[in-house]
Parts: structure tokens; C-alpha cells; sequence
């Protein structure tokens, strides 16, 4: 078309979210979200102007129009938080640098709308005791060999490799046997190599050889009673009976241990880009959180134990 102006919004966001699975390659999810926020704000515009809209109505809107859109979201969904709506807008911005580079489509309004600041939510890690009794016990309900092997395993990937739980519940019969390292596919489909203690390995090989059920190729390894993939769920409800038993708090979660890995690491003197190679963080300001925590920690200790505290 001679005149980009004249394209279709909606034909434009098909061309963007092709662009996206294969050009980028993004994961089906991350399209589907984009996918979902833009369609979203195409249709508020289209009812918002009263006309079917296309890249030139896209081109003339105002900041106003765009704060009308957000302000629309946050009263039809009241628990939208500042991070969402913080999502809308990146997802608005990826869309019109991408109609910039394609067609020349530009508003400069959109950089005018700031949204909310998030509030800024500090990981919690357990102590270094209560991770490492969460990871040597593994169950204090079930006492057959393989259930406790088979948690301790999973929790010494979150904690000794600082994988995700569905990272860890996603290995296949294709990973093993377990070596110094592991290609981890993470969030967005990208691939990071963590590298794995003997520890870890060991766990793994221990629960492969108590596990009653066949494990193939092809399917997850862990897996549940009876035989089924194990679920996040379950990994979860072990670990809240856990707690319990061991006296720790609430917030000592599977996703704990992830942090746990990080924090301490950087209380042992990892450095910032490492830790985030080995989380797969794609940004560094998601890293620096643990830096806070161990700076909070430390606040902690000084003021119980300082004669002024």
C-alpha cells in the first residue's frame, strides 16, 4: 500500500505479532500477552474515535487519548496494579517502535504517559540453615525412599542451581545424565547454562535409580504418586508441610529457595552479572533486588545487636 497511513490497525498488529514469533522468536505465551493488550487498546480506540481505526489514527493520538485507554483498564479491572499497568504501557511502546521501523508511524505523545511507580517488593530468602534443612529433608510426610529422593532433587536444582520450579519439573529423560553443566530454557525461550555442583547430580542419579515408574526420553522426570508428571502444585504443598515441621515462616516457598540461591551467592561474594547469567535475568535491575535484601539483612543484625539499637 502506497500510503502506510491507510493500513488497518488490526492488520498492522497481525503483521507486529508475526513479526514477534518469527523474527524474535518470542514464546507462544509472550505473543499471546502482547496479542491480548494490544487488541485490547485497538478496540477502546475504535470505540473511543467512532470509526475503525487505522496507523494514521494511531499516528494523531494524543496523551490524553492514551490516558483515557489506561484509565478505562484500571476501572474495569480495580485490582490492576501499578506493574500492570506498567506491562500496557511497554506493551504500547514495543508496538509503536516497531510501527516507527516498518512504516514511519511516530507519536511522540506516548512518551508523555509515565504510569504508576510500582512498588518495589524485596525477595524473601531463607536463612542458609533453613534452606539447607529444607533441601536435606525433603518430606516429612511420605516415607518412601523415592518421594523424599525425588524432593530432594527438585529442591536442589532451585536452590543449589537457582532454577525455576517449571524449569526444574520441565527436565526430560534428554538431560540425564546430569554433568558439570545444564542448558536451562527459561522465560522467553532463551537458553541459559547453569552449572551444576556434584551435589545436585547426585540428587538427580538418586532419585532415577528409587523411582518406581519408567521414565522415557521424551516426558518430564519427576513425577507425581502415581506415575503422572509432577506438578508445581504438589512440589508446593510438600514444601508448605515442611515449613510447618521446621518452624519457618510462611514465606519460605519454592520460589524462596531461587532467591535463597541469589542472595546468597552475593553474600559470598558473587558479583551482580554473574548471579544474573545464572538466574536468566534479561535485566540487571531485576538482580540488584538481592542487593537490597543482604543491605536489609545487614540493617537487621546491626540494629539487634547494637548497644544503641
Amino acid at each position: 500500500m502506497s500510503n502506510p497511513a491507510r493500513i488497518s490497525a488490526t492488520q498492522a498488529l497481525e503483521i507486529f505479532l508475526a513479526h514477534l514469533a518469527g523474527e524474535r522468536r518470542l514464546s507462544n505465551k509472550t505473543v499471546e500477552a502482547y496479542n491480548r493488550d494490544i487488541s485490547a487498546f485497538i478496540r477502546f480506540m475504535t470505540s473511543h474515535l467512532g470509526h475503525a481505526i487505522t496507523l494514521g489514527d494511531l499516528q494523531k493520538l494524543k496523551a490524553l487519548d492514551f490516558r483515557a485507554y489506561l484509565a478505562h483498564r484500571r476501572k474495569g479491572e480495580k485490582s490492576l496494579s501499578a506493574a500492570s499497568v506498567g506491562r500496557l504501557l511497554s506493551a504500547l511502546r514495543t508496538f509503536y517502535r516497531y510501527l516507527d521501523r516498518r512504516w514511519d508511524i511516530k507519536n511522540e505523545a506516548l512518551s508523555m504517559v509515565k504510569g504508576p511507580k510500582p512498588k518495589r517488593h524485596l525477595p524473601k530468602p531463607l536463612s542458609e540453615s533453613g534452606a539447607a534443612d529444607i533441601v536435606a529433608m525433603g518430606t516429612c510426610t511420605d516415607e518412601r525412599p523415592w518421594i523424599e529422593a525425588r524432593n530432594v532433587a527438585v529442591m536442589m536444582l532451585l536452590y543449589g542451581g537457582g532454577l525455576r520450579i517449571s524449569e526444574a519439573l520441565s527436565l526430560t529423560g534428554h538431560d540425564l545424565p546430569l554433568r558439570q553443566s545444564l542448558a536451562v530454557k527459561g522465560k522467553g525461550g532463551k537458553t541459559r547454562i547453569v552449572p551444576l555442583l556434584p551435589a545436585i547430580s547426585e540428587a538427580v542419579d538418586r532419585y532415577i535409580r528409587l523411582c518406581p515408574h519408567m521414565l522415557t526420553k521424551d516426558d518430564p522426570i519427576f513425577r507425581g504418586v502415581r506415575g503422572g508428571v509432577l506438578s508445581a502444585r504438589q512440589v508446593q504443598l510438600d514444601m508448605q508441610r515442611l515449613r510447618g515441621f521446621l518452624g519457618l515462616p510462611d514465606t519460605a516457598t519454592p520460589h524462596a529457595l531461587r532467591h535463597s540461591f541469589a542472595t546468597h551467592l552475593l553474600a559470598g561474594g558473587g558479583d551482580l552479572r554473574t548471579i544474573q547469567q545464572l538466574l536468566g535475568h534479561e535485566s540487571l535491575s531485576t538482580t540488584q533486588r538481592y542487593t537490597d535484601v543482604d543491605v536489609a539483612a545487614l540493617r537487621r543484625v546491626h540494629k539487634a545487636a547494637h548497644p544503641r539499637g
